[in-house]
């Protein structure tokens, strides 16, 4: 987008219209440390061309997906994106669309959400699914606000193997509504003793992510029977990837399926944007948040798309409304359609295996690096964990000065004590040559 800037006199005549006197008044919020308090730095008086060739220098410390290999991975993958995929989603019909409320003239978006939400539930093995979530996280958010409603209990259990950046979003949507989050099990993957142990009068739901943020596999069939033992729901946060092999949620005893979408078609990008999976059972269809797209026929019996079930609080008052989830991420679903209309069921088996196959081919080579040790917890898809004899955020450093490789993902962020465990991600972007770069650079390192 491009910037448009404004003259010290409109600055004054808007800062006079919101009823501040000063800039820093406006801000005055933030803490001094982290108010820029010295110019920018950009030489005055530089010409357009002057100015690209300033950025452009600036630019090149980025990380560059092209040359650099990524086995970065904690909930944002990178796979491979077909170039049909950029090409379709910046055609004009797309990347000008808002959100579709009214059917007669936004028919082709409602088309391509309607296609998108019966992937999703084909994917998943659930009933019906919408669209318009941010992302997993707040995706889980909703499913446990959901849940938290249909059973009209409070007590949320979620697996100490799940996101902790996704759990950290679900405790702040769930203060208001004061829903309780209890953290169960521990880093290896949760057991139905665990759960059942766990379980009371006032428990809404059991949270887990399949596979876990650890990369281990759950038992989600065991997990399921007994969350429903106890009345509670049962939400799944699975990656996309991984159902081209393993067991659809839907099938094993899920009552909602939430996900992250960014995976299929959509890169990185620094964190976003991403687009979040929410499919449920038809009993709970009427509680589902966000955007839901159902298929009709108008008065000449002609096939359309429409909004349905509409729960958002722009459409219905605000104190029957489900969720106040408002946005427009229908670009980075059709991304997401797109890539999975290309790949087809084979397609993304084939994918999944390449992600399985390659990972074992890494941990396989990482854990012969002496001082580098296996991580014991059990089956894992494309991504593992390794513990090694230095802090994990020294080898990261070390390992991308030596040879421009991004190692993974320092665990010691998200938990202290795991400061010596690397989280590594293997996609089937990751070749052999530079699974191996890897291996011999990390050997390097910690020689």
């Amino acid at each position: 987008m491009p910037y448009t800037g404004h003259s010290p006199d409109e600055e004054k005549d808007l800062l006079a219209a919101i009823g501040v006197g000063r800039f820093d008044d406006l801000i005055q919020a933030l803490p001094q440390s982290l108010r820029l308090t010295r110019p920018v730095g950009i030489p005055p008086g530089m010409s357009e061309l002057e100015l690209r060739r300033l950025f452009d220098e600036a630019e090149r410390g980025n990380y560059d997906p092209r040359r650099t290999p990524s086995f970065i991975g904690a909930g944002l993958y990178d796979h491979d994106i077909p170039a049909v995929v950029r090409h379709m989603t910046l055609r004009s019909e797309f990347y000008t669309a808002y959100t579709p409320y009214q059917a007669e003239v936004a028919q082709g978006t409602l088309m391509t959400i309607f296609e998108f939400q019966t992937m999703v539930c084909e994917l998943t093995g659930m009933d019906v699914a919408n669209a318009s979530m941010y992302d997993a996280g707040s995706a889980a958010a909703e499913a446990a606000l959901l849940a938290a409603t249909a059973t009209s209990r409070t007590k949320i259990l979620v697996a100490r193997s799940f996101h902790p950046h996704h759990r950290a979003i679900m405790e702040t949507y769930g203060h208001s509504p004061g829903l309780e989050f209890v953290d169960l099990g521990g880093e290896n993957p949760l057991t139905a003793a665990e759960v059942t142990a766990a379980c009371d009068s006032r428990t809404a739901a059991l949270v887990v992510q399949q596979p876990n943020f650890l990369g281990g596999i759950e038992n989600l069939a065991e997990l399921a029977e007994a969350a429903h033992a106890a009345g509670a729901l049962f939400v799944v946060s699975a990656d996309p990837v991984s159902l081209g092999i393993l067991e659809p949620p839907g099938r094993l005893g899920a009552d909602i399926v939430v996900g992250e979408g960014q995976n299929l078609g959509n890169p990185p990008s620094y964190g976003g944007p991403a687009c979040g999976l929410f499919a449920c059972k038809k009993d709970l269809v009427r509680r589902l948040p966000g955007r839901l797209v159902a298929e009709t026929v108008d008065v000449e019996g002609r096939r359309g798309f429409v909004l349905t079930l509409q729960t958002r609080e722009q459409h219905i008052r605000r104190e029957k409304a489900t969720s106040n989830i408002c946005t427009n991420n229908n670009l980075v679903a059709l991304g997401f359609t797109i890539t999975l209309a290309l790949l087809g069921p084979a397609g993304l088996a084939e994918m999944s295996k390449l992600c399985l196959q390659k990972a074992r081919y890494a941990e396989s080579r990482l854990v012969k690096i002496p001082g580098v040790k296996r991580d014991p917890l059990g089956p894992f898809f494309c991504e593992f964990a390794i513990r090694l004899p230095k802090p994990a955020s020294q080898v990261i450093d070390r390992v991308y000065r030596d040879s421009g490789i991004l190692a993974g993902f320092d665990l010691g962020r998200v938990n202290p004590a795991w400061g010596d465990r690397l989280l590594v991600a293997v996609t089937e972007k990751r070749t052999r040559e530079e699974i191996d770069s890897l291996a011999a650079s990390m050997g390097r390192v910690l020689a």
